[in-house]
């Protein structure tokens, strides 16, 4: 129980206890953070061959435009991203912005291949503020449908694209960040060539009633392992990829953040979304602060919350996300520095339980990216 009442199950959660899971209340679901043989186990099978995520507690929805309008133009009020460039099946990444520029919430944004509009997917813990937010904002000149009916499953790793082959033939023909509607086995999805582990892999939306069913066909590849939370935090850290409410929040700008490249030439020069005037000063002037990437020394991970000191033992900064990297073999973190103390290689320190632990600056990600190819717009 929460204080909101009971945690929500997705389609999976039988399959989950049957797998022997350890199970965690997140964003309101219970989730399964572990399998038995461990989030290091997990984490180094996802980058060798696949990983079965169960993601299904973030929110899709589709937006549509009212009397002829492009969604497209509508949604770009909201975030910085260049929505119109997109061509059919196309997705882009993003972020909803308050009027200091703050980020709301990431989302990723797809101009439908399949029907009018825009399919949306917003994290798990903001999707109703976000969904709310777009709504009223847009009210009377857009619809929004939320799909409670649809579950999401991703399928990450070196493997995944020769896995899925195997149930939905075609799927190696997308390219990274396209989505078209195809069967999985027998179910009709939406397939779409990304991912949150600095891997190749999909994500499919599914029919929730269907979910269990494309769930076991994946998993009778031997090449696949159902995945929990802590081994996608930890895959996710070493791509160097924002966790948010930890990386980012509505204090930080995309620029802060390092997340400059989601906004295009046009959307930088043009403006037209909330804070854009801030965004554009500090794209011309540089931010107060920036994301790094951290690699403390010794064996212990530094973990959210701690200070960060320079030299002389001011304190100029702080870790938002921070782990053991079981690929490197060594504790990694990212957090916020002054532009000054940001180029890879500069000695900082963390004040861990009364220590100064020393550091230096990283650049990311910390393992090179090996998502599929960028070739189409």
């Amino acid at each position: 129980m929460t204080s909101e009442g009971p945690l929500k199950k997705t389609p999976l959660f039988d399959l989950h206890e049957e797998l022997g899971a350890r199970m965690v209340p997140f964003a309101g679901y219970a989730m399964p953070v572990q399998y038995p043989e461990g989030i290091i186990a997990e984490h180094k099978h996802t980058r060798r061959a696949a990983g079965l995520f169960d993601v299904s507690h973030m929110g899709q929805a589709i937006l549509e435009g009212l009397d002829g309008q492009d969604p497209a133009v509508l949604i770009e009020e909201l975030l910085p991203g260049d929505i119109q460039a997109l061509a059919p099946g196309r997705t882009r990444y993003s972020q909803l912005l308050n009027d200091k520029g703050g980020i709301l919430d990431d989302l990723m944004v797809t101009r439908r291949s399949d029907g009018p509009g825009l399919f949306l997917v917003v994290n798990a813990a903001c999707k109703e503020s976000d969904l709310a937010h777009i709504e009223g904002a847009l009210e009377g000149r857009a619809r929004l449908t939320r799909l409670e009916d649809r579950a999401l499953l991703a399928l990450q790793g070196p493997e995944a694209v020769n896995v899925l082959e195997e149930l939905a033939p075609g799927c190696s023909e997308l390219s990274f960040l396209e989505q078209q509607p195809m069967k999985v086995g027998e179910v009709d999805c939406l397939v779409s060539r990304s991912g949150y582990s600095g891997e190749d892999g999909f994500e499919i939306s599914i029919p929730a009633a269907r979910t269990e069913d494309i769930a076991r066909a994946l998993l009778e590849n031997e090449e696949v392992a159902p995945i929990g939370l802590g081994a996608r935090d930890s895959l996710r850290l070493e791509a160097g990829y924002c966790l948010y409410g930890h990386d980012i929040d509505e204090t930080t700008t995309p620029v802060e953040a390092g997340l400059t490249w989601s906004i295009s030439k046009r959307r930088r020069s043009e403006g037209g979304f909330p804070g854009a005037a801030i965004i554009q000063k500090q794209l011309e002037e540089g931010p107060p602060r920036l994301r790094v990437g951290l690699k403390p020394e010794g064996r212990a991970p530094l973990r959210e919350g701690t200070e960060l000191l320079e030299e002389g033992g001011d304190s100029v900064g702080v870790i938002t996300s921070g782990g053991f990297s079981p690929s490197l073999g060594l504790p990694i973190a990212m957090g916020y520095l002054p532009p000054h103390l940001t180029e890879p290689g500069t000695a900082v320190a963390a004040l861990s339980r009364g220590k100064e632990v020393p550091c230096h600056v990283a650049g990311l990600p910390f393992l090179p990216s090996r998502t599929a190819s960028r070739a189409k717009k």
